[in-house]
């Protein structure tokens, strides 16, 4: 009984998220910067007597808002990949935060990685039978190139190669 469980319990975890460089902090800096800039701007070309110019200055620095804050949101989905013995387990959440769990038995999984001559590892599936789901599709290159080796030795392990 005792094998069994030692057999489920997951020896590998990784939990994969895309990477922002800018914080939160950082965010509020950019944008205060941008604001007054384009404010000393703007009021510089109304005291010329264009003032739509101070309109179109307020439509930029919307844009860039909400662009910053769509860039936030899609860095809320993630990957949890999840391996035993018995199981390996992919829960991937977009960011809406709707998830889907896929589920392989490891001895079934092959992983399949895609490298481009120049830039790297260019894509991450696992297959097993009908299913292929990609896996770290927004992490940068070397977060995929250390991820691809650590998964490989774990799948390797798991089916006792």
């Amino acid at each position: 009984m005792s094998d069994t469980i030692a057999a489920d319990e997951p020896f590998f975890r990784a939990l994969l998220t895309p990477h922002r460089s800018l914080g939160r902090v950082g965010f509020f800096i950019l944008m205060g910067a941008l604001g007054f800039g384009w404010l000393v701007t703007g009021v510089i070309f109304l005291l010329d007597g264009a003032w739509p110019i101070l309109c179109f200055c307020g439509l930029a620095m919307l844009g860039i808002y909400i662009a910053f804050r769509l860039n936030y949101r899609a860095a809320r989905a993630r990957e949890e990949v999840t391996l035993s013995r018995t199981l390996l387990d992919i829960r991937k959440t977009a960011p809406s935060g709707k998830s889907e769990e896929h589920c392989f038995n490891p001895f079934w999984a092959r992983f399949s990685v895609n490298r481009h001559s120049e830039i790297g590892i260019t894509r991450m599936a696992v297959t097993s039978r009908y299913e292929t789901v990609a896996i770290g599709s927004f992490l940068n290159p070397d977060d995929r190139e250390s991820f691809a080796t650590a998964f490989s030795r774990a799948l390797a392990t798991a089916k006792g190669r």
